[in-house]
């Protein structure tokens, strides 16, 4: 693969999580740049284009990966798309980006990963806990023996319903697995996972149990789960998108033989620290735009200067970890 000076970029799908989450945030980066967009409807792309001061835009995700003015592409569009397109890029040679969860499956993401392989061009997924600083700091007070051994992880998210949950007409394709591969658990506990294999090593052992206990939609809302880590770190967890607001609860916490770490994983909220000298709360400041330090390394490892630990084969995992959690489910 060639290096690259500055990398001109092309995303498929602006749709908000493009606004401010990882839009801007490819002109940001250094040596980087957006030079295309594409979305469906015409109007809506060109509107992003404007907006965002994007040079062009298009309604044809084949325009736009051939057009020899974009050199790598990011995939924005909802996960049931993600391989068709991603597969489609590397085939023309240029390198991708893919939101996460990288594919509505484990299978999607077997069939990428093979593409990968067999056309050489590289894939990354936006699984930004990878850069961001809390979650960087977790991963070296773990791994610098702050809490001594660790021995287990617990996962507790708990969320209300969302408004447009309660009525069908306005649900948000998330609840659809035929779209999303699951529901609310396929699109944030894949962040959990992703992240907790970067710190102890991939799930080698998984069980899980999905149900639908409020019937609002056709995906699970509830699933319970046990697994193990490579590294011998044993995990549990529930997480709940129809409980009520005064249960709502975001923590993962690392249980070691010297004390106990305790993040959240979308709140932002300080992380805490507990052992024998009580309890110590850090802040820390993340980017303007969260994905902003991922693509960065993203774009220095196709400069030839980092490398991004946000892998495909890293990704992958996540997914095939989702899949097994909810399969009792679906089958």
């Amino acid at each position: 693969m060639k290096k690259f000076d500055t990398v001109r970029w092309g995303i498929i799908g602006v749709g908000n999580v493009t606004e401010m989450k990882s839009g801007p945030a490819f002109n940001k980066a250094e040596h980087s740049k957006l030079v295309a967009v594409m979305r469906r409807n015409a109007e809506k792309a060109a509107d992003y284009a404007k907006r965002h001061h994007v040079p062009k835009w298009y309604n044809n995700a084949t325009e736009l990966i051939n057009d020899p003015e974009v050199d790598a592409v990011y995939i924005a569009t909802p996960p049931d798309s993600h391989a068709k397109y991603a597969i489609e890029v590397m085939r023309a040679g240029k390198p991708v980006y893919v939101e996460k969860p990288m594919a509505k499956n484990f299978a999607e993401c077997l069939k990428m990963l093979e593409v990968s392989e067999e056309t050489g061009m590289p894939i990354w997924v936006a699984y930004y806990r990878r850069s961001l600083p809390a979650f960087l700091k977790v991963k070296e007070m773990v791994n610098n023996g702050t809490i001594g051994k660790p021995l287990t992880v617990n996962v507790k998210l708990h969320k209300p319903p969302r408004q447009n949950d309660l009525v069908k007409k306005e649900q948000s394709w998330h609840v659809y697995p035929e779209i999303s591969g699951g529901g609310y658990f396929f699109d944030l506990a894949s962040h959990q996972f992703d992240y907790l294999n970067f710190v102890f090593g991939p799930v080698t052992e998984v069980h899980g149990i999905a149900a639908n206990r409020a019937g609002l939609y056709p995906a699970e809302d509830t699933v319970v789960g046990s697994w193990k880590h490579e590294s011998g770190v044993t995990g549990s967890g529930s997480w709940c998108f129809v409980a009520d607001k005064s249960s709502a609860a975001d923590a993962i916490t690392i249980t070691g033989e010297k004390g106990e770490i305790i993040i959240p994983s979308f709140t932002h909220e300080a992380v805490k620290l507990i052992n024998e000298n009580g309890v110590t709360e850090m802040k820390f400041d993340n980017p303007g735009h969260i994905s902003q330090n991922l693509i960065q390394m993203v774009v220095n490892e196709l400069r030839g200067t980092g490398k991004c630990p946000s892998t495909g084969s890293s990704a992958a995992m996540a997914s095939r970890v989702l899949d097994e959690m909810v399969k009792n489910y679906y089958t």
